[in-house]
């Protein structure tokens, strides 16, 4: 069997999440990048209208996705403590369950979104001039969605077991590959969205299949054998455990901000499009603090299932250190030059650009609050409680937004007030996440410190 990566359970933490976090960091910048890139394409060569059009789908996407990739979520956490246990037969069986898991979550959200894509634009107040192109956008994208589950479960377990480099190398490819189809089928065939959204169906089905082979090429107990897929009891009871949680977590999040979306809608398409290119922007943020998140996740897991529960401590310290500077200096350089990003996206409405900055203000210069958020979130994850973070980010994130709609931006209609929501949330929910790590750390400690009795 070939040597296991022991660099999580062993030697210095911080230099191992900083090392551990770069390859992912990469890899969720390319993997935005799809988004990006399609954005990009239609700006320049469709106008601002396409670009609305794109950006009204990413909240109800991912109200859609989320709770699948939740599952994934816990098919990580499942092989990191298995993997920390040095129990092969567990990861074995977490392996093969993960990828039949992901082909069925697949399925089901390929049907759910070709049947109700449209219906959901509509529920969400989606402008008329924009609904038939969303819509198009949306049906395309769902029709590949299998190829995403395969990769984000499949990269879950690689990255749990310490390869965080093998998915930067496959979505490098697959980037490339999606970049130039988006200009071949919107140049020479003229499709508009169709096009950004089938270029990144094929980037995604190549992705997968690179990762799947990865999979199959591996000597250790991750090792593939498709042959051997099956739904086996115990594990996927532990990755509904964690995974069903974070998933839902996932998906009331995306309610609220479909709610929000559905809010910036009532403004208008100029102020749609605005808003669409500074949130993939910011994604670029998001991603970079969410490889912390991740590194918080399976360093725990890691070493939880080891039992070294101080490294589980001083992992979400080091994490939460990380983050919140990275997250500072992110957040003021892209507000520093939001002007010229935005105009990356749109090169036809000085209009939609003003917004764009507005919402930077009041959510980009803040987003180190959401990175913190996050890192309590996975390092509670990590340590197979997944209800708790749910309860707490459901009521601090989705109520606080929510209530927020329904009281104080009905009384002031405005985008700043609107925007401002964002920041409260993150800072709100971060304290009370903080304080469950604490009860759920110190009752661990006291569990694994206790006499055993005979």
């Amino acid at each position: 069997m070939k040597k296991i990566n022991s660099s999580m359970t062993e030697g210095p933490l911080f230099r191992g999440i900083v090392l551990y976090t770069i390859p992912i960091i990469l890899t969720n910048v390319l993997q935005l990048l799809f988004n990006a890139a399609d954005l990009i394409v239609v700006g320049r060569f469709c106008g601002s209208i396409s670009v609305g059009a794109v950006g009204a789908t990413g909240s109800i996407t991912n109200l859609i996705v989320n709770l699948f990739i939740g599952l994934s979520v816990g098919v990580g956490v499942a092989v990191a403590h298995a993997y920390g246990q040095r129990d092969w037969e567990s990861v074995h069986r977490t392996v093969h369950t993960a990828i039949p898991l992901a082909l069925v979550s697949g399925a089901i959200l390929t049907f759910v979104g070709i049947a109700f894509s449209k219906q959901f634009l509509v529920l969400m107040d989606t402008p008329e001039n924009v609904l038939e192109l969303s819509s198009v956008y949306m049906k395309i994208y769902f029709g590949g969605i299998i190829f995403n589950m395969l990769y984000n479960f499949s990269a879950s377990i690689l990255r749990a077991v310490g390869d965080t480099k093998s998915p930067l190398i496959f979505l490098t490819i697959a980037g490339v590959i999606n970049v130039i189809l988006n200009i071949f089928f919107v140049t020479a065939f003229h499709m508009n969205v169709a096009g950004v959204a089938l270029a990144t169906t094929i980037s995604q089905a190549i992705s997968a299949v690179l990762v799947i082979r990865a999979l199959i090429r591996r000597t250790d107990a991750c090792h593939l054998m498709l042959s051997k897929m099956h739904f086996y009891t115990a594990q996927i009871k532990k990755i509904v455990l964690i995974g069903l949680p974070s998933g839902l977590n996932g998906a009331l999040f995306s309610i609220s901000n479909v709610m929000i979306q559905s809010s910036i809608n009532s403004f208008g398409d100029i102020v749609i499009a605005g808003n669409a290119a500074a949130a993939n922007i910011e994604g670029f943020i998001f991603v970079a603090l969410n490889a912390v998140h991740q590194a918080a996740v399976n360093y725990t897991g890691q070493n939880l299932g080891a039992g070294k529960l101080d490294r589980v401590k001083k992992t979400l310290l080091f994490c939460l250190g990380f983050v919140g500077s990275m997250g500072i200096v992110l957040g003021v350089a892209a507000y520093t030059i939001a002007k010229p990003l935005l105009s990356i996206y749109i090169t036809d409405s000085a209009e939609a650009i003003g917004y764009g900055i507005t919402r930077m203000a009041y959510v980009c210069l803040p987003y180190f609050f959401c990175g913190i958020m996050d890192v309590t979130t996975g390092s509670l994850r990590g340590m197979g409680t997944s209800l708790v973070p749910m309860v707490i980010s459901v009521l601090g994130v989705c109520g606080i937004r929510i209530g927020w709609i329904y009281t104080i931006f009905k009384e002031i209609h405005t985008l700043e007030c609107l925007f401002v929501s964002y920041p409260v949330s993150w800072a709100i929910t971060f304290l009370f996440q903080i304080g469950a790590f604490v009860i759920i750390y110190k009752s661990k400690k006291k569990k694994a410190s206790a006499p055993l009795t005979e």
